[in-house]
């Protein structure tokens, strides 16, 4: 990154699978207008293009296509098929891929639009690798039967068929790799803030980290 940091509110957040990150995150974004980047989806675009375009993938058209990505990319309902998530947990554990991704994790934290007042991450690496001078660090999670059964609930509202017992083990193998990988594994740092949210509602979650963000910034 070439350019010089300006001051902004950074706010960086890790968490298991389901634990409800995605949604504090975006509801913390709105209250402060800040830039906000769900950075897993950003290897589900990654693999996306991968399996669209599966001969003209290579280095050169992968930085292409992050050069130019845009939020709005990372909405796209497709990136949520199986077959993607299975082709994103692959190619996450290329180097040169993590290089770029974390490239521009960091330009996208460091640099947001003039419009926004700062930027919030969600990720499993970002506390600690890309966002580690964050103004506030948290490390969101809930009980891992409560986190499939809120996947259950949002595959089902997509019209996944699937059973629970199905979502359960995946979460499992998913926390088993996001915690013993060799690159940028799932972890608390010593400065994160734990937010449990097994027995929290959306909002009282929202409200809770809300309390801790105002009293730093208005006192």
């Amino acid at each position: 990154m070439q350019k010089n940091k300006k001051r902004i509110l950074k706010i960086a957040i890790d968490s298991p699978a389901a634990a409800g990150a995605g949604t504090l995150a975006k509801a913390i974004s709105k209250e402060y207008n800040l830039n906000y980047l769900d950075t897993g989806k950003i290897y589900r675009f990654i693999a996306f293009q991968k399996i669209k375009f599966p001969k003209k993938f290579n280095q050169k058209f992968l930085r292409s296509k992050i050069n130019s990505l845009r939020v709005n990319d990372l909405k796209n309902k497709l990136l949520l098929s199986d077959e993607v998530g299975s082709e994103a947990a692959k190619i996450s554990k290329l180097k040169y891929i993590r290089k770029m991704v974390y490239s521009f994790q960091k330009n996208f934290a460091y640099f947001p639009p003039k419009k926004f007042k700062g930027s919030c991450l969600d990720g499993r690496d970002i506390t600690y690798k890309i966002v580690p001078d964050a103004d506030f660090k948290f490390y969101i999670t809930a009980n891992i039967k409560i986190r499939a059964l809120r996947r259950y609930k949002e595959l089902r509202k997509l019209g996944k068929k699937t059973t629970y017992n199905d979502v359960l083990k995946s979460i499992k193998n998913r926390d088993n790799s996001d915690f013993k990988r060799k690159n940028s594994p799932l972890k608390k740092t010593k400065d994160s803030l734990l937010i449990n949210t097994t027995n929290l509602t959306k909002r009282s979650c929202f409200l809770k980290i809300k309390k801790i963000i105002d009293k730093k910034i208005y006192n």
